[in-house]
């Protein structure tokens, strides 16, 4: 092979390629022959995910019914303990306030009608102290558990609130990112058209290869509309739980790094979602209040006694046509204990008690499905914490190593050693990998926060700590 011709420099050509493909410095994955793209590219307007969170707080209506429903609970423990105290009523106590008139005629008698008015009056003041009620002791130890069980229910709400704003926002983001790149890949695929039209005017390619462009160029086209559709549709989902329309948020910054979950072994974690998981508090107090209201239907059997007083005033007066009937006043008191023996009630209260029996050994059977289901959730989890973490670390290196094969193939095009169709793949390889990059690191973040749920660890902290990772 003779040096200097045809065959000699694509042989050479050839040898420089793969020395650039595989020697090529990081350097070289920072040159723009397209349009930049990645987390950092946008600019960095917008409100940061802090700033959403403390909206959603105010305006979420999840949110703010869980809060009247912690509020709600929390009365369960002063109405368990009012069956404890005292009662104090006012009544009439069998006499009633009246005032009547009455109009007799003597028939046959010159004697004339007599009118008759009475006046009467009277009240009861009753006290009474419970001394012996298991069925209310067992009602206030229900309350303590319902207040548990509301405090839970509003911590998973909590926790809930802070994972459905991170994931609105992360998905704006990551619906951003992609109408991003397709609008850059649109833009390089019209550069690629024009070429293959230049070239194919002065003949060195064929109309195969502006055919090729122009196809990919209508197909990136389409999908640009459904990615501009995807984001206004990302946005309307993150104005219902913040209550405001936010064009864009604030990406995250470049070259962010995922750190491992803490603690790192995967048992430690599936034993904290058992034990501390908010659906397991929650389903441990639905069973502990099951449990008692079993024994409260026991307790149906056993008798009550309390003490019982009473101090009661009547008062009547009245006249006649002939004369006064004068007025009475009476005063009673009494005290004394009040028992109370059920003896039979056709069958109700037995039944009672086979049923709560039955609805307590529900709840210990939903205990152990909701702590199983908590285990599997924090073990899922965890690996894709941890694989989320790798496969961001394999897609960053995927990025470089298909951006230096397109300015390669883009290259070879150039030189007439690759066909137009080997850069349009090459292109999309390199967007399609862009793509699941940053879907990879929103997944991650998103996956830890779960991670940190399904433990009942979750907090506004771990959102601020989220929140330092986004451009400032």
């Amino acid at each position: 092979m003779r040096p200097g011709c045809p065959a000699h420099r694509i042989v050479l050509l050839r040898v420089a390629l793969l020395a650039l493909a595989l020697c090529a410095p990081p350097a070289f994955a920072q040159q723009r022959s397209m349009p930049a793209f990645g987390p950092g590219a946008q600019p960095a307007a917008g409100p940061n995910l802090l700033q959403v969170y403390e909206e959603a707080k105010a305006y979420d209506a999840q949110y703010a019914a869980a809060r009247n429903a912690l509020q709600a609970g929390l009365e369960k423990l002063p109405q368990g303990r009012a069956l404890l105290l005292p009662t104090l009523e006012l009544n009439s106590g069998g006499t009633q306030l009246t005032k009547s008139r009455a109009e007799i005629d003597f028939r046959d008698t010159p004697t004339p009608t007599a009118i008759r008015d009475v006046n009467s009056y009277g009240f009861q003041l009753r006290l009474s102290q419970p001394v012996f009620r298991m069925q209310n002791v067992l009602q206030y130890n229900q309350a303590e558990y319902q207040v548990k069980q509301a405090e839970a229910t509003f911590g998973q709400a909590a926790q809930d609130l802070i994972l459905r704003v991170a994931q609105a926002y992360f998905d704006l983001l990551a619906a951003q990112d992609n109408l991003t790149l397709v609008r850059a890949q649109k833009a390089s695929i019209a550069e690629q058209l024009a070429q293959a039209k230049r070239n194919f005017e002065v003949g060195t390619a064929t109309i195969t290869d502006t055919h090729e462009a122009q196809a990919r160029f209508d197909l990136v086209g389409a999908q640009e509309i459904v990615a501009d559709n995807a984001v206004e549709t990302k946005q309307r989902e993150l104005q219902q739980i913040s209550g405001k329309l936010y064009t864009t948020v604030k990406p995250l910054r470049p070259g962010v790094k995922h750190e491992p979950p803490r603690p790192a072994r995967m048992q430690d974690w599936v034993e904290l979602a058992e034990n501390q998981g908010f659906p397991v508090l929650a389903q441990d107090a639905v069973s502990e209040i099951a449990g008692l209201e079993a024994r409260r239907a026991a307790a149906a059997h056993l008798p009550t006694v309390d003490i019982v007083g009473t101090y009661g005033i009547t008062s009547s007066s009245g006249s006649t046509a002939f004369q006064s009937l004068g007025s009475t006043r009476t005063n009673s008191n009494s005290i004394g204990v009040q028992l109370g023996l059920p003896i039979y009630s056709g069958g109700a209260l037995v039944s009672k008690e086979r049923e709560t029996a039955a609805l307590y050994e529900k709840s210990k059977q939903d205990l152990k499905n909701v702590r199983r289901s908590q285990a599997l959730s924090a073990r899922q989890t965890y690996l894709l914490v941890v694989n989320g973490i790798s496969t961001t670390a394999a897609l960053e290196q995927a990025v470089i190593s298909s951006r230096s094969a397109y300015e390669s193939n883009k290259l070879g095009y150039e030189v007439g050693v690759r066909i137009n169709i080997d850069v349009l793949n090459a292109e999309q390889q390199l967007y399609s990998a862009s793509r699941d990059l940053l879907a990879a690191r929103y997944g991650t973040i998103m996956n830890h926060l779960k991670l940190k749920s399904t433990a009942g660890s979750l907090t506004e902290a771990d959102l601020e700590v989220v929140n330092r990772a986004l451009e400032p």
